[in-house]
């Protein structure tokens, strides 16, 4: 999840020079709706491919494994805050022995 926000935080510190330069070689009631659309582009809908791809690649993981019911898992990270690594469907961190129930 920190790599999808990084390179928003990257293409949003590209755009937001390229619009403002951009301003000045058109006029400014088209200058908004451009930089709606192309905020739209390639800011918004390349990081929600990206938020798609990475809910369904941790699916499994978060449903099928006994990390997901733990209270140590943090699901927005998909990642045992307990050992502070990321389980897989094939390797649990702490192999079950420190998995504690979620309330």
């Amino acid at each position: 999840m920190g790599r999808i926000i990084y390179w928003t935080l990257i293409r949003l510190a590209i755009l937001i020079p390229a619009l403002w330069i951009s301003a000045d070689w058109m006029d400014y009631k088209f200058w908004w709706s451009i930089a709606i659309i192309v905020f739209y582009l390639f800011i918004v809908h390349p990081s929600y491919i990206q938020y798609k791809k990475f809910i369904d690649t941790n699916k499994e993981v978060i449903s099928d494994t006994i990390c997901g019911q733990c209270k140590h898992f943090d699901e927005s990270a998909v990642l045992c805050m307990l050992y502070d690594k990321h389980p897989t469907v094939d390797d649990i961190p702490c192999g079950g022995v420190d998995w504690e129930p979620d309330n």
